[in-house]
């Protein structure tokens, strides 16, 4: 059985499938968009997990979206459709168990102001990255992150940047874009509270701070975010999904869910189409897969060059992550009210804590004092619950995808190694006392808490292997022209050995978040071509 053929079929409706398919359509493209799941939007998964709270079960901000190349070729669209976005005054912040805490606002000037009051001397020198950042260095990074990386582009960007700064310029970038977090804090930083501000960063990209290139994802994410805030869609994710959505429909377009697809068929090494629950997918123009490379070349691309699927099945998945959710009747207990006002802030006590607790995952330990991502969407939307009530929204970067045992020694794991709903409990538990700890009295104003283990997250997506959220660790073998993975017979970046066939998502350059950065790149690649 076949259906009607369109010019181009999307597997997958995640961030990059719906801004690429969207993309397309407005150019006048046929699209259709095959989803496996009950639901469209991959991380993007609003809920009401408790009456009258409304809660994002995984990603939850959007910067990367708003300030990436996809969103203005989409923002008229998108206001058409009633999506609003809305921001906090304040951006991020850092408690400590100690009773220690910090709120910075979306302005680099006044958050140098604030860092310098509480640690002398590292306002001025993240006032000083901030600005390398975001001028001497800006043409190159974001040059780097928004360019195909074997586009003619980039090579343009190189040889201006070569002309700029001599080889020895270029060769200090790259070797400053190698450093690991710890190595760049200690020479720059004096105060373990900058250093526990900024550290957690470093793991929203799936890396910890001892890692090579941690420095520069740390430095990059945390000023990114001061600079341009943490801004969320009004009533939800789910309400950006289905404007996507209802953009794809209005041009000619298509969108289906529980819809599996097993297969992409070639024709003389071009891709033609899909199969999927016995029923052929046919694509005049390209087939865009927004999948995980073992996927992609093994259960879709058996017939692949050998040399394609080993490295497919060689690509490293990163840490897991764990969800944990709570409707609170009243607002969050903070020692310091300002607190409130502050869409992000991490719980971590200290560089060294940050790294062990990351050194404890990566070994299958249930880390003792994890770092927690301590979200506040009602911060930035009061939408999202009752009036004076609250929603903690926390992620915890540092879960074991496979248990070997816990750092404590009070958490028994079973034998083999998977999450189960006791020691997801246990562990959320744990965390619960931890948060507790910056935030006196929250157990009696919990209404419910809903945690997700690592387990729960690759049911969820099956793009979150292992509970990994980045699909993918973002190590730097793994990253800009290394993503997924060095070009070999073709597959390089979002190329495929197989003409018409592109991979797309968080496994694919410039990598994981909300920003559709990987499905603008293969937009504008189709929307070249003749």
């Amino acid at each position: 059985m076949s259906v009607a053929k369109t010019q181009v079929v999307v597997v997958g409706s995640g961030m990059n499938s719906l801004v690429c398919a969207a993309l397309l359509a407005l150019k006048g493209k046929k699209v259709r968009v095959l989803e496996r799941n009950d639901r469209l939007g991959g991380c993007i998964r609003t809920e009401e997990l408790f009456p009258g709270f409304t809660h994002e079960v995984l990603s939850s901000w959007y910067p990367l979206f708003m300030g990436g190349a996809a969103y203005p070729e989409l923002k008229e669209a998108l206001a058409k459709q009633g999506v609003e976005f809305l921001s906090s005054a304040y951006t991020t912040g850092v408690a400590t168990t100690d009773g220690r805490c910090l709120a910075l606002k979306q302005d680099i000037a006044d958050a140098v102001a604030r860092i310098e009051k509480v640690a002398p001397g590292d306002g001025k020198a993240f006032g000083a990255m901030a600005a390398q950042l975001f001028e001497k260095d800006a043409a190159l990074t974001f040059g780097l992150l928004g360019n195909n990386p074997y586009d003619w582009k980039l090579g343009k960007l190189l040889f201006s940047e070569w002309r700029k700064r001599g080889t020895d310029g270029l060769m200090g970038f790259a070797s400053e874009s190698l450093e690991s977090f710890r190595r760049w804090s200690q020479r720059t930083l004096s105060s373990d509270l900058t250093r526990a501000m900024m550290a957690p960063w470093v793991l929203h990209t799936g890396l910890g701070p001892d890692d090579a290139s941690s420095a520069l994802i740390g430095k990059l994410t945390f000023a990114a975010v001061v600079a341009g805030g943490a801004p969320v869609v009004k009533g939800g994710g789910s309400q950006l999904v289905a404007a996507l959505v209802r953009i794809i429909e209005a041009h000619g377009g298509e969108v289906l869910t529980n819809v599996d697809v097993q297969q992409i068929t070639l024709t003389g090494g071009r891709a033609t189409g899909v199969i999927a629950n016995g029923v052929a997918y046919g694509a005049s123009e390209a087939v865009v897969c927004n999948v995980t490379p073992p996927q992609l070349y093994g259960r879709l691309l058996p017939q692949a060059p050998e040399n394609v699927r080993t490295k497919a099945q060689s690509y490293a998945f990163g840490r897991g992550c764990m969800q944990i959710h709570f409707a609170l009747n009243g607002m969050a207990p903070w020692r310091d009210p300002e607190m409130l006002q502050v869409p992000l802030v991490h719980l971590a006590d200290s560089l060294e804590g940050v790294s062990m607790s990351v050194a404890e995952a990566n070994n299958g330990l249930l880390p003792r004092a994890p770092s927690v991502a301590i979200g506040q969407p009602v911060a930035a939307d009061p939408s999202r619950a009752p009036q004076g009530k609250w929603i903690l929204w926390l992620q915890l970067q540092d879960m074991p995808s496979r248990l070997k045992g816990d750092a404590a020694g009070e958490i028994s794991v079973p034998e083999d190694g998977r999450w189960n709903e006791t020691v997801r409990e246990a562990m959320a538990d744990r965390v619960q006392a931890r948060v507790e700890k910056v935030l006196p009295g929250l157990s009696e104003l919990i209404i419910g808490r809903r945690a997700y283990s690592p387990g729960d997250l690759e049911a969820l997506n099956c793009n979150l292997v292992g509970g990994d959220p980045y699909s993918g660790i973002c190590s730097p073998d793994q990253f800009f022209w290394m993503r997924p993975f060095a070009g070999s017979d073709g597959a390089r970046a979002h190329r495929t050995p197989y003409k018409n066939l592109y991979h797309i998502g968080a496994s694919t350059h410039p990598g994981p978040g909300l920003g559709g950065g990987s499905g603008y790149l293969v937009a504008q690649t189709l929307l070249k071509k003749r």
